[in-house]
């Protein structure tokens, strides 16, 4: 998006809310004081919620459905008038959307979902917009460190870090590295592809 200004613009939007998305495209509109084009879209609002199958309701399951795949979904619908001319869409999906995890089945479901999605934008919106997906394992964030005051003492990130061949858990910033990557114009042959930045746990099978 361009516009005048010369600092990042922040626009709030509930992504898993069709009313919403249109209004924060509305908003980029306006800050853009002209017609707008989006080279990149990054899809990467998500929950994540440990819970054994035997205890999620639907509730639960509407939740994190309604943030990780149908938000995906409706940010893709809406900025897709503003991309035919050309552009790049990266999904954020997880290591448990490839191989799943312990201990939250419909988390492992949503990102798998956000998975086969990315291969099937691909295939639809192909040869103007490419469509790849980063699949991160865990990533010192906000997100993180939530999951561990939720867990109790249960574990520590250091037991975390234990099950990683690289015996880390990944930075923000090396997931970054990756999208940078993905959307970049010299990577204009990759569309469908799906990469783990998961510190090597999916080679473990």
């Amino acid at each position: 998006m361009k516009y005048s200004g010369k600092s990042p613009i922040f626009i709030p939007c509930d992504v898993s809310k069709q009313e919403s998305c249109a209004k924060a495209v509305e908003r980029m509109r306006s800050v853009a004081n002209a017609a707008l084009k989006v080279d990149l879209l990054i899809n990467c609002a998500g929950i994540y919620k440990e819970q054994r199958l035997e205890t999620i309701t639907e509730r639960d399951y509407e939740k994190i459905f309604d943030v990780n795949v149908k938000g995906t979904m409706l940010l893709t619908q809406a900025m897709l008038p503003f991309m035919y001319g050309g552009g790049s869409i990266v999904n954020v999906a997880s290591d448990a959307g490839i191989s799943g995890n312990y201990g939250c089945p419909i988390y492992c479901a949503s990102k798998g979902a956000v998975v086969a999605l990315t291969k099937a934008l691909a295939l639809e919106l192909a040869p103007k917009i490419r469509v790849n997906c980063v699949c991160p394992a865990d990533v010192d964030t906000p997100l993180l460190q939530e999951q561990l005051r939720a867990a109790e003492g249960s574990y520590t990130i250091e037991d975390m870090a234990s099950a990683y061949p690289l015996e880390r858990i990944g930075q923000a910033a090396e997931i970054a590295h990756v999208i940078c990557s993905m959307a970049s114009p010299h990577n204009s042959f990759m569309t469908g592809s799906v990469v783990a930045v998961d510190g090597g746990i999916t080679a473990k099978g």
